[in-house]
């Protein structure tokens, strides 16, 4: 009997120790994530927990990272609540993080990728309408801002910033993505269609827009992509869509990452996932290797290695 109550206490205990490794908070826990490289150190930002301004967690290995603190706070910079999605890129030797706050984008400047991000007006770029979602591209001397607007669906956009980075014009907007009905973008026919979280990277002269589909609670949340031989278009989504679902990674909701190329040039998708089969959020944040692969018509295709896919840690 003596034997069997031992028995008994330590599959309880076995139990318990499991149920507390399955509930470790070793991930960044950061949704919409990007990283970006800069001098050996990898910096990754994206929504956390509250959406209340932006932190950031570096690394020098990409696996494991550690929590820098707060780059971004409300009052220094545009925005009371909702920080959702932030980029950052360099420009004429500052660090910028275009980012969504209160259902519109602004722009953020530091002197470091650790921040602090702050803007001498805090304004927007655009308060004619709801958007997020921002994405800057750079290309032939034109300032892009790729970007959801808020209009009977969720629509990806592009338009031109002046030069300053404050203002978006409205004489170039174009649309680039519209969410199609009963696809892999609408696996459960809302009434609201999504569309978002673009990312543009250049590749022998051909544009790829990667995007997400399906509202971001749906375990169908996924990602596709588009080409164009010209920043703002015409895109011809690939047939090939999606290119990253649960079918492929076992887990819910991927999507709305961004594409980080290493200082080897090696490129990844950086992208967030569900925090379990049962609970959307906090949700996780994850990497997976892509490439692109030469095919005999057409331009090469963008394909992922799920054998490398991981959570970050940290």
């Amino acid at each position: 009997m003596k034997r069997l109550l031992l028995l008994a206490l330590f599959c309880v205990l076995g139990v318990v120790q499991l149920h507390a490794q399955n509930s470790r908070h070793d991930n960044p826990l950061m949704a919409d994530p990007t990283i970006f490289y800069h001098n050996g150190i990898y910096y990754l930002y994206g929504t956390g927990p509250g959406a209340h301004g932006f932190k950031v967690f570096t690394s020098t290995d990409k696996v494991h990272w550690e929590d820098k603190g707060m780059v971004l706070k409300p009052g220094e910079s545009y925005g009371e609540k909702n920080f959702w999605a932030p980029q950052i890129f360099q420009y004429k030797g500052k660090f910028y993080m275009a980012y969504t706050a209160s259902e519109h984008i602004a722009i953020a400047e530091a002197d470091s990728p650790l921040g602090p991000f702050t803007q001498k007006v805090l304004r927007p770029v655009d308060s004619s309408q709801r958007m997020i979602d921002p994405f800057i591209l750079i290309d032939g001397g034109k300032i892009y801002m790729y970007h959801v607007r808020l209009e009977n669906a969720n629509r990806i956009f592009v338009g031109e910033l002046t030069e300053d980075l404050s203002t978006l014009k409205h004489e170039t907007l174009k649309e680039c993505i519209y969410p199609e009905a009963n696809t892999w973008e609408d696996v459960e026919n809302k009434k609201w269609k999504v569309t978002e979280g673009p990312t543009v990277i250049k590749h022998k002269g051909v544009y790829y827009l990667l995007y997400s589909g399906n509202d971001f609670r749906s375990p169908d949340y996924a990602v596709g992509y588009a080409t164009a031989t010209n920043p703002v278009g015409p895109w011809k989504k690939y047939e090939g869509n999606p290119i990253i679902s649960r079918k492929d990674i076992g887990l819910n909701g991927p999507g709305h990452g961004d594409v980080l190329i290493d200082k080897d040039g090696k490129m990844y998708y950086v992208l967030h996932v569900h925090y379990s089969d049962t609970s959307i959020g906090p949700r996780k944040t994850a990497i997976v290797d892509i490439r692109f692969k030469k095919v005999a018509k057409g331009p090469d295709v963008i394909e992922a290695d799920f054998s490398t896919f991981r959570l970050l840690k940290k």
